[in-house]
């Protein structure tokens, strides 16, 4: 049987497609620090990774980011106009908390530090974004981040996202990142590395303006 290629071009991701880029993301996550942190234990990572991903892609990204897709990676972004719209309600709060079990505190306690370290300035967020490890170095991640940091730069906005797992940061460093901070979240979890990006080029408007 003929191999179907993969096909790294981005696409609208919609709620339909909450089951394939959980496990997705799953996969994708299954080594980052934080992640580890978060679902220490081996045998059930993957399951437990799913239920999150699929919980935050259906329940707060669909409807307030920017999502899209390729046939083995993900993301979600965030517009700077929607970052108040972009968080958890009470309902899905509790959902995390159960897919999280003992460690939810953990997670609130990371999630409240990182607040304190978020910029204030009008900025689009890169809230997450992931391979299938069995896609990696098939430029599928690379795509999805062009796609999304061209929409950001028309909008003549900066970015900025987190990191925990520093052999990702020389691969956001390719693209104009630059680390702000390095913050030790409580709890004596990981390193989180914020980064920012300015845009490279000023929207349509602004230029016609002058």
């Amino acid at each position: 049987m003929a191999r179907v290629p993969i096909t790294n071009m981005p696409k609208t991701a919609a709620i339909d497609d909450a089951q394939p880029i959980s496990w997705i993301l799953a996969r994708a996550f299954d080594d980052d620090p934080m992640m580890r942190w978060f679902f220490p234990e081996d045998t059930s990572r993957e399951a437990a990774l799913g239920r999150y991903f699929a919980t935050i892609f259906v329940r707060q990204y669909v409807h307030h980011g920017v999502c899209e897709r390729t046939d083995a990676a993900a993301a979600f972004w965030v517009p700077a106009e929607a970052q108040a719209k972009a968080v958890p309600d009470a309902e899905t709060i509790q959902e995390l908390q159960n897919i999280l079990g003992d460690r939810a505190r953990l997670f609130g306690a990371a999630v409240e530090k990182a607040a304190e370290h978020a910029p204030r300035e009008p900025h689009w967020s890169l809230a997450v974004i992931g391979a299938d490890p069995v896609a990696r170095g098939q430029g599928q991640g690379a795509a999805l981040l062009r796609s999304g940091l061209a929409k950001a730069d028309a909008a003549g906005a900066p970015v900025h996202l987190e990191s925990s797992k520093p052999s990702n940061l020389p691969f956001y460093e390719h693209f104009g990142f630059a680390v702000r901070e390095e913050v030790r979240l409580p709890g004596e979890g990981p390193v989180l590395w914020t980064m920012w990006r300015e845009p490279r080029h000023r929207p349509a408007e602004a230029r016609r303006g002058e």
